[in-house]
C-alpha cells in the first residue's frame, strides 16, 4: 500500500510529519536515489534515505476489531496488573487501542498503529455513531425513558442525548455519537436505570457481528477506506497524539 513520503518518515522515528516535510522541502530526501516532492508516495521495497542514510522503513499499520471481555481493562499497561486487552491481539510496533470501553463493558474494540484512524474515530468533530445493546436492572426500558435519552440529559460533564434510543428485551438499543467515559452507563442512570449488562455492537461503519468473546480479526484496508478518512487534508500534529486511554481506578 503506498504511503506518502513524509508519513513514513514519522512512523519511522526520524522525525515528526511536520518537519520530516521540511526536510523534503529542502531535498534532503531521496526516494529510489530521486529527490522526494511533499506529494512523493513510497511502496514496501522502496529504498528511503534521509541525507544520504538508509531509512529502515517501519512495518505497515495493522487494525484489529476485538470482541472485548467483561474485566478487561482498555490500556496498553495496568499498574495494578489487572488483563489489559494487549494481551489479546498479537503484539505490534504502536499498536493502542481507539478510544475508551470500560472495565465493566464488552464488545467491540478497535486497536489499531495508524494515528490517522485513531483521529478519525475518536475526535469530537466527526461525530462516528457508536451502539450499544444494554440488559437493565428494571427490564425493558419503557418508551418514556427512551424519549428522555433522545430528548438529552443532564450529566456533571455537560448534557448528553442519544441518537437513538429502543426498548428491547431486558433493556434497550442506545446510539450516541460522543466517546466521554461510561457515558451511556450514566445517561441511563439519569433515566432511573441501572444497566447490568453493556455490549458495544458498532463504532462507525465497524461492526462486531458474531465475533465470539476474546477473539480478535485483523480488519481489511478496504474496511477503513469505507471511512473516508483518507483524504488530502493533513492533520496537525497535536490532534495526532493518541487519546487518553480509559484506566479504571
Amino acid at each position: 500500500m503506498a504511503e506518502r513520503v513524509h508519513k513514513v518518515l514519522a512512523r519511522a522515528g526520524i522525525a515528526s510529519r511536520r518537519k520530516a516535510e521540511v526536510l523534503i522541502r529542502q531535498g534532503q530526501v531521496t526516494v529510489n536515489g530521486e529527490v522526494a516532492q511533499l506529494g512523493s508516495k513510497v511502496v514496501p521495497g522502496d529504498e528511503v534515505r534521509v541525507r544520504g542514510r538508509l531509512v529502515a522503513l517501519p512495518d505497515a499499520a495493522v487494525t484489529y476489531l476485538l470482541h472485548k471481555p467483561f474485566g478487561v481493562v482498555t490500556t496498553v499497561a495496568d499498574e495494578r496488573g489487572r488483563p489489559t486487552v494487549m494481551e489479546l491481539v498479537p503484539a505490534h510496533p504502536g499498536l493502542h487501542p481507539v478510544g475508551r470501553l470500560d472495565r465493566d463493558s464488552e464488545g467491540l474494540l478497535l486497536l489499531t498503529s495508524d494515528g490517522n484512524l485513531t483521529f478519525e474515530l475518536t475526535h469530537p468533530s466527526h461525530g462516528h455513531e457508536k451502539e450499544y445493546r444494554l440488559w437493565c436492572r428494571e427490564g425493558t426500558l419503557d418508551q418514556e425513558r427512551c424519549r428522555r435519552l433522545v430528548a438529552g440529559v443532564a450529566l456533571d460533564d455537560g448534557p448528553a442525548r442519544a441518537i437513538v434510543a429502543q426498548p428491547e428485551a431486558g433493556g434497550c438499543r442506545v446510539i450516541v455519537q460522543e466517546g466521554r467515559n461510561r457515558l451511556v452507563r450514566r445517561m441511563l442512570t439519569a433515566v432511573g436505570a441501572t444497566v447490568e449488562r453493556l455490549v458495544r455492537t458498532r463504532v462507525a461503519s465497524f461492526r462486531l457481528g458474531d465475533l465470539p468473546v476474546g477473539s480478535f480479526r485483523r480488519v481489511g484496508r478496504a474496511e477503513v477506506v469505507q471511512l473516508g478518512y483518507d483524504s488530502p487534508r493533513e492533520v496537525e500534529e497535536n490532534l495526532m497524539a493518541r487519546p487518553t486511554l480509559d484506566r479504571e481506578r
